[in-house]
């Protein structure tokens, strides 16, 4: 039931984006990516989800996010080959592979890896139009050199591993970071801003940083530095794809972010009740009730189970929110 309303539900995405092309102006000048002219014989697609519900369904520990960040922008360019998406990260930290980075102290690693992503690359964060989908989408920010913390962290975390060093992503108050941990060592974690040249933050910074979200938080490397899962990566690079769409108006692939999101953590009451509400407005009536029935059994007690029992009702007698 659950599969065939999902189904339903991505026909009526695609059906609201072919009738509504004013809606996706923003993505008309968006690369089409064919294959990128690098082998990858060494990346097997059998070994490689092939959707993104397949993804989603893996054990946390086998979750790839550079893999689901490309799923995710498979939305957007459907021909996209993900091995070539794979490839580029091998092709941009090769030059690494022969430092030996992995011996250096983590201060060390940090300003090689960031001389190389910045200096040598390119990258940086698009402070002139930072709400601009292209930043949120993996091949986009490859190929335009400009993204937003979180797929700049990727990028980094990326280049950072395959050349040997341990380099993870830290959702921070307000602005995602990446920690670095020298191997073998007992050293404090070097914090780097991605979006930001991929500058040290030493615990001042940290500090100011932190108290630009939380006034009164006082930071914690324990607490604020902790690493996050590939898939806590994955679902806040979508709130924030989603937030993008639905500020320009384009709910259908708003509302498309949040099955994404669902697909990842299916008990999210939250963002069941944002895609059942986003559902009734657009007319998905079915995909609405599923939603708020589901929301209904996970938590009976909710604040707005009143509420949501009444749309229930109206979205069941045919009416719509």
């Amino acid at each position: 039931m659950a599969v065939a309303i999902n189904t339903r539900r991505r026909l009526f995405v695609k059906r609201s984006l072919a009738a509504h092309p004013e809606r996706v102006h923003f993505m008309a000048a968006m690369t089409t990516y064919p294959p990128l002219g690098v082998a990858v014989a060494e990346h097997p697609v059998s070994s490689r989800p092939a959707t993104f519900e397949e993804l989603a369904r893996l054990p946390d520990e086998f979750v790839d996010v550079a893999v689901g960040a490309a799923l995710i922008a498979r939305d957007v360019h459907p021909s996209l080959d993900l091995g070539a998406v794979i490839a580029r990260f091998d092709e941009m930290a090769a030059p690494l592979g022969g430092a030996g980075l992995a011996r250096l102290p983590g201060v060390a690693q940090a300003d090689a890896i960031a001389e190389h992503m910045y200096g040598l690359l390119g990258f940086r964060g698009n402070e002139d139009d930072y709400y601009d989908p292209r930043n949120s989408l993996i091949p986009d920010v490859i190929e335009r050199r400009l993204g937003i913390p979180i797929t700049l962290a990727l990028v980094f975390c990326e280049i950072a591993r395959r050349a040997g060093v341990i380099a993870r992503g830290v959702s921070f108050p307000g602005h995602f970071l990446v920690r670095i941990d020298a191997a073998g060592t007992e050293d404090a974690p070097v914090a780097v801003d991605p979006f930001f040249g991929g500058h040290r933050l030493d615990t001042e910074a940290l500090q100011r940083l932190l108290a630009r979200a939380v006034p009164s938080k006082a930071f914690s490397h324990a607490e604020h530095l902790a690493p996050v899962s590939a898939r806590t990566m994955l679902v806040r690079m979508l709130i924030h794809l989603k937030w993008v769409y639905a500020t320009r108006g384009d709910f259908a692939r708003a509302l498309l972010a949040l099955d994404r999101i669902i697909c990842l953590t299916p008990d999210s009451v939250a963002a069941l009740r944002e895609r059942g509400t986003l559902a009734a407005r657009l007319g998905a009536i079915e995909a609405a009730r599923s939603d708020f029935s589901r929301l209904l059994e996970l938590a009976p007690g909710a604040s707005d189970a009143g509420s949501i029992r009444a749309q229930l009702e109206e979205l069941r007698s045919g009416g719509v929110l």
